[in-house]
C-alpha cells in the first residue's frame, strides 16, 4: 500500500489488489490498483475509498494514519462510483466516524441505499454542482453516466486542475509509489497502455459511447491532471490517457491497429494442423498477429487482442452440429462488448457433418456485430494439400483487405 503526495494538499492512497478474478469474472495477470484521493481544504474531502477486496478499511486507516488524517476529521465522503471496490469500506467506515456526508449522484444515492441502507446525511448532485472545501478548494462535478455504472461520475477540483475520474481513464496494473506519469520511463508507460486498453475492453467497453460523451464534458474543463480509480496519476501529460481513450472508443467500430488476432481451438488435433499453417503463413507478411487458444486462453486477454486489431481469424472443429463451445463463449462475450466491423475469416474441420458457419451467423447477427467475413473454408477431418493452400490464399485476401484500410 502507498501513500504519496500528488500536489499541495492532496493526496493519494493506493493499494494493489492480486490473485483474484475482477467482478469475480476477469483475470488480471499483472493485478491492479485500487486509489483513493484527499483534498485538505478548510475541509477534508475523501474522494473515493481504498479497501481491502473484502471491503475492511484497515488498509484505509493505515495509509491515514501515515498521513496523519485523523478519519474523524473527514467531513465529505465524494463517491465517484458505488461499484463495491470504490465503496465496500463505508459501513465499517461509519463505526469509527459517524459524522460525515456522503456526495453522490442521484443514481448513487439509490445503489448507497440498496448495497448498505445508507440515507442520512447524502448530498445528491448534478452536473456542475460546486462544493467549497475552503482555501480555494472548489470541487465541480461531471456526471458520466455508464461509465461504467448508471452512477458513475467525477469529481473536478478546480484550484489544481485535478479531475478525480474513478473508472473513467483507468487501467489494470499493479502501481508503486512511482505510480504517476511524469516518474515512469518510456517502457512503464507503454506497460500501463497495455494494461489500460485490457481494462478498456474487459471493463468499459460495451459503454463506448457513453465514453465518447464523457471526454467530450471533459474538453470543457481546464484538466492539469487525471487521478483514477484504478492505475496511475497522470500529472505530466493527462491528454496522454484521453487521447489513449479515444482511441479506444474508436476501435470499437471496427477500424484498429494493423493488426490481426487469431483465436483457435482444436478437440482432437484436425484444425491445429491448419492452424500451424496459418501461422507459417502469417509470419511470412509484414503485419502484427497475435495468437490466442481457447479455453486456455483468458476471456480477457482475447477481447484486449481483438479490441486492437482490425483483422480476426477464427479457426475451430465443428462440435455436435454446431461451433466448438470455447470459441461460441468468447465470440458472444465479443458480441456482448460491442466489437463490431471486424475484417475476418473463418476455417475449420468437422467429421461426419458441419455446423459450425451456422452458429456463427447466429452469434453476429444476434449481437449486430457486422463483421465482413471472407469466404470460410472447412474440411472433413485432416486438411489435405488443397485446403491448407486455399487457407493460404485466404490469409492473403485478408491481410490484403486489412492494409487496404491504413
Amino acid at each position: 500500500m502507498n501513500q504519496t503526495k500528488i500536489t499541495d494538499n492532496v493526496y493519494q492512497l493506493s493499494v494493489n489488489v492480486e490473485d483474484i478474478l475482477f467482478e469475480g469474472l476477469w483475470e488480471m495477470p499483472n493485478g491492479v490498483s485500487i486509489n483513493s484521493y484527499i483534498i485538505k481544504g478548510q475541509k477534508t474531502a475523501l474522494i473515493d475509498g481504498v479497501c481491502g477486496w473484502d471491503g475492511v478499511p484497515e488498509t484505509l486507516l493505515a495509509l491515514l494514519d501515515k498521513l496523519e488524517i485523523d478519519p474523524k476529521s473527514i467531513e465529505y465522503l465524494i463517491i465517484n462510483h458505488m461499484e463495491p471496490d470504490h465503496s465496500g469500506w463505508i459501513e465499517a467506515f461509519k463505526k469509527i466516524n459517524s459524522d460525515f456526508k456522503i456526495v453522490c449522484s442521484q443514481k448513487g444515492a439509490e445503489l448507497l441505499e440498496a448495497f448498505y441502507n445508507h440515507s442520512d446525511n447524502v448530498i445528491i448532485v448534478k452536473d456542475k454542482d460546486t462544493l467549497d472545501l475552503g482555501n480555494g478548494h472548489v470541487l465541480e462535478f461531471v456526471e458520466m453516466p455508464n461509465v461504467h455504472w448508471p452512477d458513475t461520475m467525477a469529481t473536478f477540483d478546480t484550484k489544481t486542475g485535478i479531475l478525480f475520474s474513478c473508472d473513467a481513464f483507468g487501467s489494470f496494473g499493479t502501481v508503486n509509489e512511482s505510480n504517476y506519469d511524469d516518474l515512469l520511463n518510456e517502457e512503464e508507460i507503454d506497460f500501463y497502455e497495455k494494461e489500460a486498453v485490457r481494462y478498456y475492453s474487459n471493463i468499459i467497453g460495451a459503454f463506448s459511447l457513453p465514453v465518447k460523451k464523457a471526454i467530450e464534458k471533459c474538453e470543457n474543463l481546464l484538466i492539469k491532471m487525471i487521478a483514477p480509480g484504478h492505475g496511475i496519476v497522470w500529472r505530466k501529460n493527462p491528454n496522454k490517457i484521453i487521447e489513449d481513450y479515444s482511441r479506444y472508443v474508436s476501435y470499437q467500430k471496427g477500424l484498429a491497429k494493423k493488426e490481426i488476432t487469431l483465436i483457435w481451438g482444436s478437440m482432437y488435433g484436425m484444425t491445429q494442423k491448419a492452424v500451424d499453417y496459418a501461422i507459417k503463413e502469417l509470419e511470412k507478411e509484414n503485419i502484427s498477429v497475435n495468437v490466442h487458444k481457447v479455453p486456455e486462453d483468458s476471456w480477457g486477454t482475447i477481447l484486449a487482442s481483438v479490441w486492437n486489431s482490425t483483422g480476426v481469424i477464427l479457426a475451430m472443429p465443428t462440435y455436435e452440429y454446431k461451433m466448438f463451445p470455447p470459441m461460441a463463449a468468447v465470440l458472444e462475450e465479443l458480441g456482448k462488448k460491442k466489437a463490431v466491423g471486424r475484417k475476418a475469416f473463418r476455417f475449420g474441420s468437422y467429421g461426419w457433418s458441419g455446423g459450425a458457419q451456422k452458429e456463427l451467423d447466429e452469434i453476429i447477427d444476434k449481437y449486430k456485430m457486422n463483421w465482413e467475413f471472407i469466404e470460410p473454408v472447412e474440411f472433413k477431418g485432416s486438411p489435405r494439400e488443397e485446403d491448407l493452400n486455399l487457407i493460404g490464399l485466404r490469409i492473403k485476401e485478408l491481410i490484403n483487405t486489412v492494409n487496404n484500410l491504413f
